[in-house]
């Protein structure tokens, strides 16, 4: 379905409501890691060449629905401004309300307006429409530049843009253009799945059927293996995903799925543990299977080899700990030297990468943890859909 698209928008002097997602980690006050912030200078940029007053909206953190002093927006107004030192920036101490609304108005063309934290109220992640509606009072036009929120039907994602036209800005762009590349790949394409959650059902089906095979690492293969009736110690494993790799299995498409043959084996869940290579049928009761092991590594680069796209979700083991971390970092580092695209996605994924210094060399990193997994396994996104019924309800009323 069609959206607006940025590129040819009318949007010169127009006040732009701005929905980042600024959702960083940071430290005694601190901003960790301002990625995510640097990924939306493209569209304020672009919007600053069309002289338009910018609202910047974001969450941030957790405070459900109350004033947390912690978690105000200030730490994010000192990045903003380090990032972009030549632009008024102003923080407001609301995101809503007839005082918020006189102080934008009065403003000159490319101003920038911080909000506070949406998160300070309630209504925010109960969609609230009249919540929404005074968001849409602050602005012309609504842009979803946070891809990672996206999949939450949250009032500045989904209500908000029953009120004035609404446009993807470049990330979101992006992040459907690159991970679409997964869902319609150059053929052979590898899944890596990974990770320590175990509740990964519906995207291993959509993995299965858009690719060659699929590789499995992290907590995944225990529920598998388990379920052939193979013993997997101390490892991590539930009943629920037993009976789900039980079900998959029985599948003429299972064929696909190319469990790991060792592993690193701890005698206690430690950094300090003592390890061992063990084969995947020889993981006594008393241990933690904790990473793959190196004859596993040596089978994946062999199908990851042949391949023309590469989608990875999830870390191979417990790469936090170096005695854990060898498969996933061997793994990242074979696929940077293949002419494969690669598209990662989850949280655990990108800092996994991000650690082994590999972000530079992968063709796609996504923003979005819990989105990208959303659009991978084929689900519908909040708040790409939310653009799309935006633009047939709008599209007459827009002048070029």
């Amino acid at each position: 379905m069609k959206r607006f698209s940025l590129a040819t928008f009318p949007l010169e002097g127009k006040t732009v409501f701005l929905r980042v997602d600024y959702n960083v980690p940071f430290e005694k006050g601190k901003i960790v890691d301002n990625s995510k912030i640097k990924l939306s200078l493209k569209t304020i940029n672009y919007l600053l060449h069309k002289n338009c007053k910018i609202i910047i909206a974001t969450h941030f953190g957790r405070p459900k629905g109350k004033f947390v002093k912690e978690l105000t927006v200030s730490p994010l107004l000192k990045e903003l401004k380090t990032l972009l030192p030549k632009e008024k920036i102003v923080k407001l101490s609301d995101c809503i309300g007839k005082d918020i609304q006189h102080k934008i108005q009065k403003a000159k063309p490319k101003q920038i307006f911080l909000l506070e934290n949406l998160r300070f109220y309630k209504q925010e992640e109960q969609n609230d429409p009249a919540f929404a509606h005074s968001l849409a009072d602050l602005a012309d036009v609504y842009i979803n530049e946070a891809f990672g929120v996206s999949h939450r039907k949250h009032a500045s994602v989904d209500a908000i843009t029953h009120f004035i036209p609404s446009i993807a800005g470049i990330t979101l762009e992006t992040e459907i253009q690159e991970l679409t590349k997964a869902l319609r790949p150059r053929k052979p394409s590898v899944w890596i799945m990974g990770g320590a959650k175990l509740d990964k059902v519906k995207l291993l089906e959509s993995a299965l059927q858009k690719s060659k095979y699929v590789l499995i690492g992290g907590a995944l293969p225990f529920a598998f293996l388990k379920s052939k009736g193979i013993s997997v110690g101390m490892s991590k494993v539930d009943g629920t995903s037993v009976r789900a790799a039980q079900k998959l299995l029985r599948k003429r498409i299972s064929t696909k799925i190319i469990l790991p043959i060792d592993f690193v084996v701890a005698d206690s869940f430690s950094l300090r543990a003592k390890t061992r290579v063990a084969k995947y049928n020889d993981i006594k009761r008393d241990e933690f299977a904790l990473d793959i092991g190196p004859a596993t590594v040596k089978l994946f680069k062999q199908y990851l080899r042949k391949a023309h796209t590469i989608v990875w979700n999830g870390p191979l083991g417990y790469y936090e700990w170096v005695p854990f971390s060898s498969g996933t970092k061997d793994i990242g580092r074979y696929i940077v030297t293949l002419t494969a695209e690669t598209i990662c996605g989850g949280g655990e994924t990108v800092d996994a990468i991000k650690k082994f210094y590999l972000e530079h060399k992968m063709t796609h990193i996504s923003s979005g943890g819990g989105a990208s997994l959303t659009f991978l396994a084929g689900n519908k996104i909040v708040g790409i859909t939310a653009l799309e019924k935006n633009y047939s309800k709008f599209k007459k009323r827009i002048k070029k």
